[in-house]
């Protein structure tokens, strides 16, 4: 097994998947289906949160017991996490931006923002496996979050399927909204470089976040995969940022959930148990090498430039997701 899912817990961490899970799918619809729901998740509450941030470390520099003591403070003080949370933020409302057509998200220039808050988010976990290598090459080492981390090669592999994974995105000016405006359409973003993502994305979180990756790793990616495979094609990487935006918010505000509670669960890397680490890693990096060769395979045979055109055109998921996508705004000056 991938994680210590047994025992006197094991209801507990099961129930707390399914919860998770399905918590992440409900605040989603909310958050693409209502304006005001959007406004008041991915605006008003992380406005209050930084409040939050800023006044616990701002009180923990001072010396302030209360601050000192807080949870966050305690388990979730690494740049990693502010930095995974503000750059999902940004991605959100950038691509609220381009789904109600407010300011630049009417510009042409700005189709470019959604490959780049998408490089940037893989790129901090590219800098956090390779960070872990280096700090612990085959061994132990102790994380700023007081987090026993094992570094090796399968950081390095995960690393550069990080990177590979970026090369394979496509199609980065063929961004559309859909015709109900509930949704940034990405339909040239088909299943072969979410499955590629996930798979990368999950050795990410075992490596990196052991006690945390049955949630961020397996539910919290579950989500918005689900939603694209079966209601909302083409509209993957806009779910994914929601979800983890508010996945962000919630651990670092109660981060007892994932480490310190009936719920909590650690990878079987805890149990010296590190063949699933190099494997699952060894898996990312033949799956995103696999993306890449596909890719540049199509953008040969189509003779088009794989970044600025589409080139899994004549494939199901692109069919349907354009579809959905309303053509009275392509004329972007």
């Amino acid at each position: 097994m991938l994680f210590q899912v047994y025992g006197e817990n094991a209801l507990f961490q099961w129930l707390g998947l399914i919860l998770v899970f399905g918590c992440l799918i409900l605040v989603n619809e909310l958050t693409r289906r209502s304006k005001a729901g959007g406004i008041v998740f991915l605006f008003a509450i992380p406005a209050v949160l930084t409040v939050y941030f800023i006044a616990i470390y701002v009180g923990a520099a001072s010396g302030a017991e209360w601050a000192l003591n807080n949870p966050t403070y305690i388990y979730m003080n690494s740049w990693f996490h502010y930095a995974k949370l503000y750059a999902a933020l940004a991605g959100c409302i950038g691509f609220m931006l381009i789904r109600y057509q407010w300011g630049v998200g009417k510009k042409k220039w700005f189709l470019y923002f959604p490959w780049f808050i998408l490089a940037g988010n893989i790129l901090i976990a590219v800098v956090s496996d390779l960070e872990s290598a280096l700090n612990g090459f085959n061994s132990w080492w102790l994380s700023s979050e007081g987090v026993m981390l094992y570094g090796g090669w399968h950081n390095i592999f995960n690393a550069l399927a990080g990177i590979l994974n970026i090369v394979g995105i496509t199609g980065w000016l063929g961004i559309k909204v859909s015709k109900d405006r509930r949704d940034m359409l990405w339909p040239d973003m088909v299943l072969i470089y979410i499955i590629a993502y996930d798979i990368w994305n999950f050795a990410y979180t075992y490596n990196c976040l052991p006690t945390h990756a049955w949630y961020c790793g397996v539910a919290l990616l579950l989500a918005p995969t689900v939603a694209a495979l079966f209601w909302n094609k083409g509209a993957w990487l806009a779910n994914r940022a929601h979800t983890l935006a508010i996945w962000c918010m919630f651990a670092q505000v109660f981060p007892m959930f994932q480490d310190y509670s009936v719920f909590s669960v650690k990878s079987v890397q805890y149990a010296d148990n590190f063949l699933p680490i190099t494997v699952i890693s060894a898996l990312a990096l033949i799956a995103n090498v696999v993306l890449v060769v596909v890719v540049f395979r199509r953008a040969r045979q189509q003779k088009k430039n794989p970044y600025m055109n589409d080139v899994f055109t004549n494939t199901a998921d692109y069919k349907k997701a354009m579809s959905r996508a309303d053509q009275t705004i392509l004329v972007r000056k």
